[in-house]
């Protein structure tokens, strides 16, 4: 188990960085429709002074590694049956 440094900001962490951004495309986009990535990306950093667009770029490689988004040229949107997958697994 990888343990982060008692000082770090975990809200800085790649997995929560992903949930967020898996709940702005939950808010945004419907099943069907693509976001595009800058809406999303100027949602993402009004949450806090502290995020940055690489850390935006770094969950969105992370959460398409998962196969958890899709992307069609500069949109992106949730994979809902991977998504009913992980939330089935969880429960």
């Amino acid at each position: 188990m990888i343990l982060p440094h008692p000082e770090s900001d975990l809200s800085l962490n790649l997995m929560v960085v992903g949930t967020d951004i898996v709940s702005l495309l939950k808010t945004k986009g419907r099943k069907d429709n693509y976001v595009l990535v800058e809406t999303v990306l100027e949602e993402f950093l009004k949450k806090s002074d502290k995020r940055t667009p690489d850390m935006f770029i770094n969950a969105l490689a992370f959460l398409y590694a998962m196969g958890i988004i899709e992307s069609k040229d500069y949109k992106i949107k949730l994979h809902e049956r991977k998504i009913q997958l992980i939330q089935g697994s969880l429960f």
